[in-house]
This record gives C-alpha cells, structure tokens and sequence, in this order.
C-alpha cells in the first residue's frame, strides 16, 4: 500500500510516474512506492500480447500452456532452490491474509478453502497442502531473461505528539478536503491504473499544491494536521515509505498510513545530492541523506523541497499486525513482497530465491505478493518488506539484490476458471 512503501536500494536513481496509483520511489537508492489506499486497489492489467513470451519448449504455432499472465512459464516443484528447507509456517499468516480476499474468485475458492481449514501443524503439512492445490510458474522477463532485482523497504518508527511545540514541530497532515482526485479509468479504460490529482481553480482543474508550498508558515493546510514529529528527514522518509509508527510522548505508539498524495511527481533528492556532486552514488543511502543533513542543516529545507511529491496520511487501528498492503491487508516481515501487478497476481503465493543483503548467503523462502510501488516496474522485480524501525530500515537500505529469481503460485483451478 505504498505511498505506502518504497525500495529503498533504487529510489535514488528511478523517479515515480505521477499519475499512477502506486507508490513513490525510495529514496535510498531507487524510487514505494505508493501504495495507495487498499479498499481502491485496482485489478492487474493486461499484458499486450506483443509483450508476451513463449517459451521456448512451445511447439511453432502452438499456444503455450499457462496463464493470463503470459510472462509466467509451467514449472516443477522440484526447480524451486530451498522449498523442501522453507520454515514455511513463518509465512501462514500472510498466506491466510491473502486467502481472506482472494477467496472470494473462482479461481483461488477452493485451494484458499484448503488453507482455511488446514491445521498448518508442521511445515510438512504446509508443503504437502501447496503442493497439492497450488502448480508453480517461473516469473520470464519479456526479453526471455528469467533473473531480475529484489530492492527492500520498511516501517518506519518516528517521535511525536498530538499537539504542536517547540520539540514536535513538523505536522503530519490528514488528506485535504479541497483535494481533487480521479480515477482516469473510469473515463478511459486503458487508463485503468492511473489517476489525476488536482484542486478547482474556479472551473478549472490545477496542480495541488507542491512540498515547497505546504511547508511554509503559515501552511496552506492549516487546521489539517493529524500529528506532530521531532525530525523532518524522519517525515521525509515516512512519506517516501507510506506508513508508520509514532511513538508518542506519554509512550503510547500508534499506526499512520497513507492517506493521499498531492499528485505532484517523485523527485529522488538522492539522484540530486549525486547530481549537485554533494554525494556519491555509493553514499546516498537513507542513512547517507541524514548524515548530510545534519552537516548542511542550512541547505536542507531546499533539499527536501525539491521533492513536490507529498503524502498525506491517516490514523490506523493499533490492533495491526503490520502496516496495510495494496491487498488491503496488513503485511508480514520478511514474507511480504511488493510486485508488478501486470505481471503477478496481487496476493499470489511467490517463492523468492534470491541472496541477503550485502552477501552471497541464500535467501529462498515463501513470499506474498501483498503489495505494488511505484519502482516496482517488470515481471522478475519485487519489493522485500523488512519490518518495523531503524534495524529493519538499515537492511531494507542495503537490500539491492540482482540474478534473483521467482516463481509464482497459482492455484490448480486457474487456468479452468480463466484466471477469474
């Protein structure tokens, strides 16, 4: 659910589109994606078939055996690195999250049945259960290719209060009521993922107002505060990542999540500090970006608003187990991914093989396709949520992983149901 979440290894150098429902780019060192409020996640779109892959085991002139998803190709059990090792009931949960919406399409009705009812005692059960009512696909770059990027993001946990002064100075704001937001799907249906955001200028439509033109005193928002923090880079970041946890004075902590976004587009003040020659490629990280804000407290203010993107943001139920996906359904550390919808079904079961940030150690395990960002762009490119807070946040910075390799997993009754 990003503007709730961003990949924090690419946000410095990808921008986010602007008119599309999804997150914005990380800062880190690609662009979270926005996720954007769950009850309007929008169904995957199609992909045309002049950018489907055959794979090369189909016969000339024979349609392959697969899915409507045509960048997904047949494969074995046994092809999947590390299923047989998986602790598989570290990713229950987030499979029953899922199962909770899907099961409501033909297609995923009885193999999310299976999971409702199962007792899920051991990973043996677990395994014997997917391997009963699930076939694997390999996830195929439309180049053919079958490896692609795992980037990283996280919760952030900040400080603040419900009222303004000299400490908690910088507000978090609720969605403007004069905020203009349109689904351009429902004019165009080619349109379907995308949105244009804007505020009335008498009869016409006109940009929302940028960073640079909220925070100011006094800010046209004005009386729309929801909650005050201690460090505006920290805000900064909680934007970029699209919800989080503040930790209140009275040691109360509660749940923020994205609300809305200004319309504006992404701008990565990481690819600036690079182009300015105030940062190196290799240093401009979350953690890089903070340090140079501390040394430059005169030139950070310009530095943030060269970013016009802006969030805005909502009070979450504390009783979560995580911060809300595009799903619509609170994610899992370390079991949650942010995907492509166009190319892998949002709540899909995904084993990921890939490697731990900065090393060569396997990372192969279950993953959920809770949630989409704004850099998550292709077929073989997901999004690993870590977690909550600055450890989480350090490792979601430092995870930028490529030759990894995923393989989605769909239920038996997918092709006989057309994939509805």
């Amino acid at each position: 659910m990003k503007f709730g979440y961003i990949p924090l290894a690419l946000s410095l150098l990808l921008g986010a589109c602007a008119g599309q429902d999804t997150r914005p780019p990380s800062p880190a060192t690609t662009a979270t994606a926005c996720t954007c409020a769950p009850a309007e996640t929008l169904p995957p779109l199609q992909i045309p078939d002049a950018e489907r892959y055959t794979p090369p085991s189909a016969k000339p002139g024979e349609a392959p055996k697969g899915t409507e998803y045509g960048l997904l190709h047949p494969a074995e059990w046994g092809s999947l690195p590390g299923f047989d090792q998986d602790n598989l009931l570290e990713a229950w949960g987030a499979l029953k999250q899922s199962c909770s919406t899907l099961k409501n399409h033909a297609a995923w009705h009885a193999a999310c049945e299976a999971v409702a009812q199962s007792a899920a005692s051991s990973n043996e059960a677990i395994r014997a259960l997917l391997v009963e009512r699930f076939n694997p696909y390999q996830v195929i770059n439309p180049d053919g290719s079958d490896t692609g990027l795992i980037t990283g993001y996280y919760e952030p946990l900040l400080n603040g209060s419900r009222t303004r002064s000299e400490r908690y100075r910088y507000p978090l704001y609720s969605r403007p009521d004069d905020l203009i937001d349109i689904e351009l799907g429902t004019i165009y249906p080619e349109l379907a993922s995308h949105r244009l955001r804007g505020k009335l200028n008498g009869n016409r439509l006109i940009p929302y107002y940028s960073r640079g033109e909220i925070d100011i005193t006094p800010s046209p928002l004005a009386g729309k505060e929801l909650l005050w923090v201690d460090d505006i880079v920290d805000l900064f970041f909680l934007q970029i990542q699209g919800s989080g946890i503040i930790r209140l004075e009275n040691g109360d902590s509660l749940h923020v999540g994205y609300a809305d976004q200004n319309g504006q587009r992404y701008q990565s003040i990481g690819r600036v500090l690079i182009e300015q020659g105030e940062l190196t490629a290799d240093k401009a990280s979350m953690q890089g970006i903070k340090e140079w804000g501390r040394r430059n407290p005169d030139k950070l203010r310009n530095l943030l608003n060269s970013n016009p993107s802006y969030v805005f943001f909502r009070e979450l139920p504390n009783s979560l187990s995580g911060p809300f996906g595009a799903l619509g359904v609170p994610i899992a550390a370390e079991r949650s991914l942010a995907v492509d919808p166009r190319y892998i079904p949002l709540g899909a079961p995904v084993f990921l093989s890939t490697t731990f940030p900065n090393s060569n150690r396997p990372l192969q395990r279950l993953m959920l396709a809770q949630d989409t960002g704004g850099a998550i762009k292709g077929a073989v490119r997901a999004d690993l949520f870590w977690g909550t807070g600055l450890d989480a946040g350090r490792r979601a910075g430092a995870m930028k992983q490529n030759g990894s390799r995923m393989w989605v997993l769909l239920p038996k009754d997918w092709v006989a149901n057309g994939g509805k």
